[in-house]
């Protein structure tokens, strides 16, 4: 493209050069967005000398003629710039993984420290008419560039397999610039506003990003899912209610996707959905139930990652889905929403074997005991088959599973210790068996690990003896005649040394 042809002579009084009229910038920017946009987009030579183009009016133009409009017919130069910012966002996408692949990454790269290499000279040109008196119309071209610049940083600043160090350091300086030129001190201020009074420019960027995001095309661009997770973690309490319309749909798409790394990505939008919007506005048109029952299937998955994330949401989705359910005390307690969650995953921790998905469940399982309390008992007899079972199997230097186990068995004692006493012999024997087994560990575990083993273990056995009026301490007086073990002996004259009826951890068995 010829920019000279399309110069018209400066406004009278203006010697700059470059001082452009307002219909020619149009003009200059329109055939640029068309060889970015149209049917020469596909040639690589002529992108470049769009680009090249761009990057020369930009610099010859004057700040205070790049961003007025010539008013009708014409679209104005602001609106123009915008499209252009959008196009060039396009330009530097990753392509689709079946289309790209790993060898287009680089390519996207380079691309993108190009591209942003171009909006610092254009934010450039908006902090310079900002900070002078004579250019009142910056706000307008800002307007329209803030959302695609945005969502371009965002794209290429976080560590993604088609950025590299320069795009990501590029992007983080679009960014920066970016959030300085418009005000904002986080992003947080630059999507919800600074101030109460002030929108934001949310609605702004989920406008551009929707045609990414519905079920036909939010594969085609790979970026999009992780920009929208990205924006959405920075919108919390209590802004995020008004946006729900817009932000839960995608979140279940992404959810409902056959691929792990999705699924994770959109469960762990719709926990921040859940932390951050009332209760009162989930309840509403069954929305809590739908992302109940749109991540409760993913528990079938053995995806020890994705069981994490699901059994985190689904904690805190229950006090919101059970904040209505009041118990009258005139027949059964209703069974929950955590019951039912529960029964499953205590039928997947029995037969398991995989020491990443055991350790995620015992992980999880003190929260559900604190969170049924007393109704735990509906439970018990496939606590102690789960308790007794995984607390026989080595876990490891680090021992977290069979850690939650004790964590897990100690809570459920205090919970439900009128139920305890017909179980003593059988605790008492498991309890014992790992006691021998850390005494006796030939392993690499750590001192401190086992120390700690050590210590939850006989906090089990004083419990134990608190709900059974003392029966421990008889039973295991006699373990004393015969044993040799000095490690063992010490666990057991702690519990002996516990005097009768002292309150322990909280407990009220007696």
């Amino acid at each position: 493209m010829e920019l000279e042809s399309a110069k018209e002579t400066p406004r009278a009084g203006s010697s700059l050069p470059g001082a452009w009229s307002p219909s020619a910038l149009e003009q200059n920017f329109s055939k640029i967005l068309h060889r970015l946009t149209g049917q020469e987009a596909r040639q690589s030579n002529s992108r470049d000398v769009a680009l090249k183009d761009l990057r020369a009016l930009i610099e010859t133009t004057e700040c205070d003629r790049l961003f007025e409009g010539s008013g009708e017919p014409h679209r104005g130069t602001p609106e123009i710039l915008g499209q252009v910012a959008k196009a060039l966002g396009k330009y530097a996408a990753p392509y689709k993984e079946e289309e790209g692949g790993s060898d287009g990454h680089s390519e996207v790269a380079e691309k993108a420290a190009e591209v942003g290499l171009l909006f610092l000279k254009l934010l450039g040109k908006v902090e310079t008419a900002k900070n002078s008196l004579d250019c009142p119309a910056w706000e307008t071209g800002l307007r329209h560039l803030a959302g695609p610049i945005y969502i371009f940083a965002i794209t290429h600043c976080l560590e993604k397999p088609w950025t590299s160090p320069k795009s990501q350091e590029v992007a983080g300086e679009v960014l920066s610039l970016l959030l300085r030129v418009t005000g904002c001190s986080s992003e947080a201020g630059f999507l919800r506003g600074e101030n109460e009074d002030e929108k934001g420019k949310f609605i702004v960027v989920m406008g551009l990003l929707k045609p990414d995001l519905n079920k036909e095309t939010w594969k085609n661009n790979p970026a999009a899912k992780h920009v929208f997770s990205w924006i959405l973690q920075q919108i919390t309490r209590p802004w995020l209610y008004q946006h729900l319309e817009r932000i839960l749909p995608p979140s279940l798409l992404i959810s409902d996707d056959y691929q792990t790394e999705n699924k994770i990505l959109g469960v762990r939008c719709l926990h921040h959905i859940v932390l951050n919007v009332p209760a009162a506005d989930l309840l509403q048109f069954n929305r809590a139930q739908v992302i109940y029952h749109a991540i409760f299937n993913h528990l079938y998955m053995p995806e020890h990652n994705l069981i994490q994330a699901v059994l985190l949401c689904l904690l805190d989705l229950f006090l919101i889905l059970e904040k209505t359910m009041h118990w009258k005390g005139d027949g059964a307690r209703t069974t929950t929403h955590c019951d039912e969650v529960l029964r499953l995953i205590l039928t997947h921790m029995e037969p398991e074997h995989r020491l990443l998905l055991r350790r995620t469940y015992a992980r999880n399982l003190p929260a559900f005991v604190k969170r049924l309390g007393i109704l735990t008992v509906r439970h018990l007899k496939r606590l102690e088959r789960v308790i007794i079972s995984y607390l026989e199997v080595y876990d490891g230097p680090e021992e977290e599973a069979r850690l939650k186990i004790l964590e897990t068995l100690k809570l459920l004692i205090q919970y439900t210790w009128p139920r305890i006493s017909c179980r003593l012999v059988v605790l008492l024997k498991a309890i014992l068996k790992l006691i021998c087994d850390v005494a006796r560990d030939p392993t690499l575990t750590p001192e401190p690990v086992k120390n700690t083993l050590l210590q939850e273990a006989t906090d089990c056995l004083i419990l134990l003896d608190h709900c059974s009026q003392g029966q421990v301490k008889g039973l295991l007086a006699k373990i004393l005649l015969s044993c040799e073990d000095r490690t063992v002996v010490s666990c057991i004259r702690k519990v002996q040394q516990v005097p009768e009826g002292t309150p322990y951890h909280g407990t009220e068995c007696s």
